[in-house]
């Protein structure tokens, strides 16, 4: 009983401080806010590169050593995604690339990851997920695009059986310094970004990887990592 009583505590510590970070966050912000009749939400700041974000569903991205078979403008849910079909050159490897960029300095991360699996349920008839695992992975930074060295990104990963195929998937929020498939977590980003009149802008990223059917997904981790960090900072150099 000890151990799990530690174990409430510990999280009920952890609730504790993200509503306090939350109330802190309210106060810094409500209260000029209220003070000067300009809310924040209501007028939040501009995002950065917003055109080139949007651009991002018409046109894709261009990926170093993948070739774009099709892009197209895809309906995911109820938001516009681009969808495009690579092939790595010199290789057989394919993969789906979707991508949702932020559309507006309103729009936030919510539920891409739900719209996705009703997008593959509803064009396979079946999206069955399993031996679903965090996954991390670290890409470098180009000398002038940032003080830092390299940026982190914590993404989701997980196989999907459909009708026709299997698929590895990683999924994560991209963002100019990394990236998170924790909306939460960009949440809590843009909130401290708008202290200084900045925002954190973001796009929504999942890559389908063909594989073995009903094969075990850490074969195609190496590959997925790889083509992750293509995009990943793709968006870093060329987008934010």
């Amino acid at each position: 009983m000890k151990p799990l009583s530690k174990f409430f505590q510990k999280k009920q510590l952890t609730y504790v401080s993200v509503l306090l970070l939350l109330l802190f966050l309210l106060l810094i912000k409500g209260v000029p806010g209220y003070l000067t009749g300009r809310w924040q939400w209501k007028q939040p700041p501009p995002v950065p590169n917003l055109t080139a974000l949007r651009n991002i569903r018409q046109i894709g991205i261009t990926l170093p050593n993948w070739q774009t078979v099709e892009q197209a403008e895809q309906l995911v849910g109820t938001s516009k995604w681009s969808l495009q079909i690579l092939q790595q050159q010199d290789t057989q490897n394919r993969a789906i690339l979707l991508l949702h960029p932020q559309n507006g300095p309103k729009d936030q991360p919510e539920v891409e990851w739900t719209d996705i699996n009703s997008w593959g349920k509803n064009r396979w008839q079946r999206w069955d997920i399993a031996q679903f695992r965090s996954a991390k992975f670290t890409v470098k930074h180009p000398p002038q695009l940032s003080k830092n060295t390299e940026s982190k990104v914590e993404a989701r990963f997980f196989r999907v059986s459909t009708q026709q195929e299997t698929f590895a998937v990683l999924q994560w929020y991209a963002t100019p310094n990394g990236g998170n498939s924790s909306p939460f977590r960009w949440f809590l980003k843009d909130q401290l970004a708008q202290w200084s009149q900045t925002r954190v802008p973001w796009v929504s990223v999942s890559i389908l990887i063909p594989m073995e059917p009903l094969g075990q997904v850490e074969t195609t981790w190496a590959l997925a990592q790889s083509i992750g960090e293509t995009v990943q900072a793709t968006l870093m150099t060329s987008h934010f």
